[in-house]
């Protein structure tokens, strides 16, 4: 598994398999007996962070400012679903219904963001209409625009940013519109 979480990040979820096979120093059988696809690798592979980022935001709904605490876990999100491809495999997999592993990380992150969002609203920090939906899919947006820059973390920070100016509550310019 850590020759395949090395390789996903370095080269993208569609690495061959025979190359993390080399990259372990296995046989292709050995991977096979434990991982029947490359969904079964990605999922033993990015299950256990998707786990952890949710234990994240549990924490961070003690954070004294709402704010800092989605901020924080929206960060580490992106962080997350920036290593090479994984954003693009996982809204690929939302196609009719998508696979068990799309399934899961969608349920969790959305079961994990939504006590953080619903704090911000109901201080007032966010937009009353957001949706967690919405919060998922543009962070996986930043995840994909900046994967690939050379200074990726820098470039999420500051779409992330930029995101969170546009989400802030206060007149809305375009009502009249």
């Amino acid at each position: 598994m850590a020759a395949a979480d090395d390789l996903f990040d370095e080269r993208g979820t569609e690495v061959p398999l025979d190359d993390v096979v080399r990259r372990a120093g296995l046989g292709s059988g050995t991977l096979y007996r434990h991982f029947a696809s490359r969904d079964a690798l990605l999922a033993a592979v990015f299950w256990g962070r998707i786990d952890a980022l949710c234990e994240e935001a549990e924490s961070l709904l003690a954070a004294e400012s709402p704010v800092k605490g989605i901020v924080v876990w929206l960060r580490s999100l992106i962080g997350l679903t920036m290593r090479r491809g994984l954003a693009a495999a996982l809204a690929a997999d939302n196609k009719d219904g998508g696979s068990e592993l799309f399934r899961y990380c969608r349920e969790t992150l959305d079961a994990a963001a939504t006590p953080l969002l619903e704090r911000v609203k109901e201080d007032g920090s966010f937009h009353p209409d957001l949706e967690v939906s919405d919060l998922i899919t543009f962070t996986h947006a930043i995840a994909v625009a900046a994967e690939r820059a050379p200074d990726r973390e820098e470039h999420a920070d500051r779409l992330l940013h930029l995101l969170l100016d546009g989400l802030r509550t206060r007149e809305d310019p375009l009502r009249d519109l």
